[in-house]
């Protein structure tokens, strides 16, 4: 299972005092306003950033860190991702799980046939929709509804589903 979850993404600078434009990749970006700190992956390893400042600027959050005062010290960092460690990750209600734990799970009927696995997992309006890698009928899209997926087994990395009429 993943240690970490990748909660943003810094866009661009924002202003010449160290703020930070960011996309978040998380459910729900108020979040920022209860987090002290964020793991910043520079792509040669993490950086540990206090947030000193939070406030939002259309669909972005604008984030301001501890000892960055000015473009040039948080210039480089653009493109790169924010994360937090799994304890600081949003609680899971009951049926819900965290997508870095499922993509890669194997996915099996409720006939006991393989197959295939979980790939990704597309967020829309009404339900999620696993992307499933099928042997031979390629990408799947699979509703993420009870009649659907009847089982989710995290630590095993098994999904049940029932192939409804159709969807193959």
């Amino acid at each position: 299972m993943e240690d970490l979850f990748q909660v943003g993404v810094i866009t661009q600078t924002h202003g010449i005092r160290g703020e930070v434009k960011v996309f978040p990749t998380t459910d729900d970006a108020a979040r920022f306003e209860d987090l002290k700190q964020v793991l910043l992956d520079t792509g040669k390893g993490t950086l540990t950033l206090e947030i000193e400042n939070v406030r939002y600027f259309k669909q972005f959050v604008i984030l301001k860190f501890k000892g960055y005062d000015n473009i040039n010290d948080i210039e480089r960092y653009k493109r790169c991702p924010l994360l937090v460690e799994r304890s600081a990750a949003v609680p899971l209600e009951e049926d819900e799980y965290y997508i870095a734990d499922m993509i890669g799970m194997q996915v099996v009927t409720d006939q006991g046939e393989d197959f295939g696995v979980l790939k990704d997992v597309m967020e829309t309006g009404a339900n999620d929709v696993y992307v499933i890698a099928h042997k031979t009928a390629g990408e799947v899209l699979v509703p993420a509804i009870k009649d659907c997926i009847l089982e989710v087994d995290i630590p095993g990395r098994k999904m049940k589903i029932h192939v409804m009429d159709g969807l193959i």
